[in-house]
């Protein structure tokens, strides 16, 4: 790594902080989220199992038998957007926080915030996309709750899920399970559902058939973990994409995460966007991807899993984990330098999930 040339890498720019106010950057999975984490919420909720800065929530109860929980809020805008809509979006986001930890997810309860006007035909729509994702990744959704709110006070329609797994006893994987030696593999392109939200809002200026790749990853993950027991740490790369997941690994694992920026697959479309409006895909949001940092000695044998599977046919190696320098994440590029990538400052794309 000596030879290399260390350069900051692009994010979008730093906002001005209005102080003792939320803004939107408090909402990207980034930096500002964090600091709204750490700052206001864990002083007084903290708890070892809050504190582990997972996905979802591990507890295990008097019978020895271990749980996944987790939940999730969803405001996406529009409601729908090429390949999915906010009902997909919010059973499959709580199933993967879930199969993140390794578990099988089981049953979800679904909170919807509906706002005075919403065509009841919209709501059946979404009601009915909920219910055949919820098949795919078979699980029940056992309770619910509706409340409505005036006109203009929630946009139509905010969903807020929460999901329940099961761990078997062997498995612990955590965000603070990387070690040195270890292999990073990504389960696909990325970038893909922030870019096709945008582009169904009308920002982006041309067309494109990019379809958001949402979809419920429990079924991979089961067939990763039946491959092998070398996998330590998986995390979904939804809103700061890849770029501030991997940062958050690495904080939680105390490694150095290094990246081989040309084996990272995007889409031209996604590419494009990007160029266009001076976004860097590394912090795009997705909603269908998993990173997965595995043992060296198995990494083949689990790649070869993933791959056989639907959503990980185009799965492929772009990093390792390095011991030093600790909490990095740093990017090789193809001219041969080496530059740092950050998380997230701000808020590129708000409104995303």
């Amino acid at each position: 790594m000596n030879e290399s040339i260390f350069m900051e890498g692009p994010v979008c720019p730093v906002p001005i902080r209005k102080r003792g106010q939320v803004i939107m950057g408090h909402g990207s999975g980034g930096k500002l989220s964090q600091d709204l984490i750490s700052g206001l919420f864990l002083p007084p909720l903290g708890n070892p199992i809050l504190l582990a800065g997972n996905d979802a929530g591990v507890v295990e109860l008097e019978s020895g038998a271990r749980l996944a929980v987790s939940t999730d809020s969803h405001v996406v805008w529009p409601l729908f957007f090429p390949g999915g809509d906010i009902g997909r979006l919010a059973v499959c986001g709580t199933v993967n926080d879930v199969a993140m930890m390794g578990a099988k997810p089981m049953y979800l309860t679904a909170g919807f915030i509906l706002e005075e006007g919403l065509e009841l035909g919209l709501l059946e729509q979404v009601v009915a996309s909920m219910r055949l994702a919820a098949i795919e990744a078979g699980v029940q959704i056992i309770a619910g709750d509706t409340k409505v709110v005036e006109k203009g006070k929630a946009d139509g329609l905010y969903i807020n899920t929460a999901g329940v797994g099961h761990i078997q006893s062997n498995l612990h994987i955590s965000g603070n399970q990387a070690r040195p030696g270890d292999i990073v593999i990504l389960s696909g392109p990325i970038g893909d559902h922030g870019i096709a939200v945008l582009g169904a809002r009308g920002e982006l200026g041309f067309e494109t058939d990019l379809q958001s790749d949402v979809a419920p990853l429990n079924h991979m993950i089961a067939v990763m973990i039946q491959a092998s027991n070398q996998v330590h740490v998986l995390r979904d790369p939804t809103r700061g994409g890849i770029a501030s997941s991997l940062n958050e690994i690495a904080q939680q694992s105390q490694v150095a995460i290094v990246l081989d920026e040309a084996s990272i697959p995007i889409r031209t479309a996604v590419k494009a966007a990007c160029e266009m409006l001076g976004f860097d895909p590394l912090y795009i949001a997705n909603e269908g991807k998993v990173l997965a940092i595995v043992g060296r000695e198995d990494a083949d044998k689990i790649l070869s899993a993933m791959r056989a599977s639907r959503y990980g046919e185009e799965a492929v190696i772009v990093g390792e984990i390095q011991a030093a320098p600790q909490n990095r994440v740093l990017l090789r590029t193809p001219i041969g330098t080496t530059r740092i990538v950050d998380m997230l400052t701000g808020e590129m794309l708000p409104r995303i999930c």
